[in-house]
């Protein structure tokens, strides 16, 4: 029997819904979140990304403002551009789009936002307030992956999950996301010995590697729910042949495009799995949701607007 999908679009359009009626109430009270997104030069993903986001504001009553300084701006330029935000009331949320041009110090760049600001959920602080289960801002990523356990009723408490992964944005966070719900947490990477083996002890498995296909029906415990949050993209079509043979509708996509995408998990680990998030239509789709709420949280958290009882990104 196939995996129940999880999908993505049905839980990000519920969140996006919430959100905006969020946003309907504060603005009752004259307060309307706000989001800059600094755009470095002009990277045609980056720019992709970025107005999908501002689209996102506008579609939620968000205020949202695209500051575009030029590639050639220094570190120092940056800092100081991120300290006049700081300094803004009307901003709540400060997102700086990934990757920076290389002579500047992405590092410093990212320190230097507010960490009441700080949407990404990835200063120090914030971490530490996730650790510590205080109120705070958690990567969207993760908190999007929680949210899709959450809505589809699956058991956190007292299961072994497993995750691939160790990244500061995915899977760091996402293993004390699953902690702080009470699940029994291995984290996973590229020096554990007999990997599938430990990955067939998770109830739960969330794949965050960044390998195309690299999870495969070996690793998976039957019935287990798994999280899929590489996006990865195949143009060889070789691989393409291997994942897809016989997949009429992906066949027909990569005949006209010449790619198409990929999780970190061989798709026909949806044989074994109880439930699985497809690529595309999966996390992916969660994670703009997630930066929405998050600035309305942001927004909440700052200008002392009554937050409530239940915090499910800091408690999972």
């Amino acid at each position: 029997m196939p995996a129940t999908v999880l999908d993505g679009n049905l839980f990000a359009s519920q969140i996006k819904a919430e959100v905006a009626a969020e946003v309907q109430q504060l603005a009752a009270s004259g307060l309307r979140p706000g989001l800059a997104a600094i755009l470095v030069g002009h990277n045609p993903a980056s720019q992709t990304y970025v107005r999908s986001k501002v689209r996102a504001c506008e579609q939620l009553g968000i205020y949202s403002e695209m500051v575009t300084p030029p590639e050639t701006s220094t570190t120092a330029e940056i800092v100081a551009l991120i300290e006049q935000l700081n300094a803004r009331d009307e901003i709540d949320g400060i997102l700086v789009q990934l990757p920076l041009p290389a002579h500047i110090d992405a590092k410093r760049v990212l320190l230097a936002v507010s960490p009441q600001k700080d949407v990404d959920g990835f200063h120090p602080a914030n971490v530490g307030n996730l650790c510590t289960q205080r109120p705070g801002l958690v990567p969207c990523t993760p908190a999007g992956c929680m949210e899709i356990l959450r809505r589809a009723n699956i058991a956190i408490e007292g299961q072994e999950a497993v995750v691939v992964g160790r990244s500061d944005i995915v899977g760091k966070p996402m293993a004390m996301l699953l902690t702080n719900a009470n699940a029994t947490v291995t984290i996973c990477h590229s020096k554990t010995k007999d990997l599938p083996s430990v990955c067939r002890r998770g109830d739960i498995l969330v794949a965050a590697i960044g390998r195309p296909g690299f999870i495969t029906t070996e690793f998976i415990k039957p019935g287990a729910t798994i999280l899929d949050v590489g996006i990865n993209y195949i143009t060889n079509s070789v691989l393409f042949e291997r994942y897809f043979k016989g997949d009429e509708k992906r066949e027909k996509q990569f005949a006209e495009k010449k790619y198409t995408i990929i999780g970190d998990c061989d798709p026909r680990v949806a044989r074994i799995a109880g439930a699985c998030t497809p690529v595309p239509g999966g996390v992916g789709k969660l994670t703009i949701a997630m930066l929405m709420s998050n600035t309305v949280k942001a927004a909440k958290l700052r200008r002392g607007a009554k937050q409530p009882q239940t915090e499910p990104a800091v408690q999972g």
